[in-house]
């Protein structure tokens, strides 16, 4: 890791009409750590994504990847720059196979033209299969290739939401958002999830930003911890640090912190 942030939020916040919905946001990602967001409901955090992703654009402050300002930039650009994400609702083409889902996500970073696949030329076969292929090493990280022409829909809660996190990667991302991963997931399956993200960080060597209720998952992966509550960053610091906060366990209303 260098001392040079990869990501840099400077006082960002943005408001819908008269409601500030976040606010005044200061926040450093450096590169290769792994940083949580929690904070109770409606506190902004999934807002806060969508303003990192392009979804929405500030209304005040900036947002820098890189030292390149992200202000303004749609969706698909900000993709392209290096943020990829998972939803807090998990949003998968159903329909589609399972190893289409991860082939989509590769499509945005094909090197054959769009007139190749027109037109059916050779660099469109070839380009298809280096897709393909790459595809099926990721599911296979994910324990996903024996169920990869299967329709996502068909697949169970917890293989879906691998999935996801499995297409978020596919785009080759610098600093991966994982909004809510364990929701709904029982135990043994939120177990499996933090190892799954302790793997893919050392493996792709990513930064990531985790939204998360589930305290124990935070606690166990993340080495920094920011609280957002009612659109306002309350508290930041290690997860020991947070455990102990005041305000943090005043924001949560006596939800376990531990």
């Amino acid at each position: 890791m260098t001392n040079t942030p990869l990501l840099k939020v400077d006082h960002a916040g943005i408001r819908f009409g008269g409601l500030k919905a976040v606010s005044d946001v200061n926040m450093e990602l450096k590169e290769g750590e792994l940083v949580g967001l929690i904070g109770p409901n409606g506190a902004g955090k999934t807002t806060f994504f969508n303003l990192l992703t392009g979804v929405y654009v500030p209304t005040e402050g900036s947002i820098q990847l890189d030292g390149k300002k992200l202000n303004g930039f749609a969706p698909y650009k900000i993709t392209k720059m290096g943020i990829s994400r998972t939803f807090q609702n998990i949003r998968l083409f159903s329909d589609l196979s399972v190893l289409d889902n991860v082939k989509i996500a590769y499509h945005s970073l094909a090197k054959h033209s769009i007139l190749s696949s027109i037109l059916r030329l050779p660099p469109h076969f070839s380009g298809e299969k280096e897709m393909e292929e790459k595809a099926i090493e990721f599911l296979k990280i994910f324990k996903l290739e024996g169920v990869m022409d299967e329709q996502a829909k068909n697949l169970p809660y917890g293989q879906q939401r691998r999935l996801e996190i499995a297409r978020a990667l596919a785009a080759n991302p610098r600093l991966l958002l994982l909004d809510e991963p364990a929701a709904g997931m029982n135990p043994q399956e939120t177990e499996e999830l933090m190892n799954l993200i302790a793997l893919i960080r050392e493996k792709f060597k990513l930064t990531i930003l985790l939204i998360e209720h589930d305290m124990n998952l935070v606690m166990g992966v993340c080495e920094r911890i920011y609280v957002l509550d009612h659109g306002q960053l309350i508290a930041d610091g290690t997860p020991e640090q947070i455990r102990n906060n005041p305000k943090v366990i005043e924001a949560y209303l006596g939800e376990e912190v531990s």
